[in-house]
């Protein structure tokens, strides 16, 4: 079953992967890094001596969160500057 949603994609060939495979890879690794962070901190918390470092790797996991989206927009707001470039498809 297919998605019925307005949305559609222009193919940009090579390109467009190349620019959503690297954006791809940046959500990728900070949401690792993400999930990384918060493991340690909660580890962190387990003891009384390092609850402090545990909270600066919740606030830099916290800051990591906004990043996320900027991600995103940064790929499409990529792709739309590459498909302005693109030359236009004429039938």
């Amino acid at each position: 079953m297919q998605d019925k949603t307005n949305s559609y994609e222009i193919d940009l060939g090579r390109e467009h992967i190349i620019i959503q495979q690297r954006y791809q890879a940046l959500g990728a690794l900070n949401d690792l890094l993400i999930a990384i962070w918060f493991l340690i901190g909660s580890f962190f918390f387990l003891n009384s001596q390092l609850e402090a470092s545990g909270t600066w790797l919740f606030i830099v996991g916290s800051a990591q969160l906004i990043i996320k989206p900027f991600l995103k927009l940064s790929g499409l707001v990529h792709v739309a500057r590459v498909r302005k470039k693109a030359p236009k498809w004429q039938p």
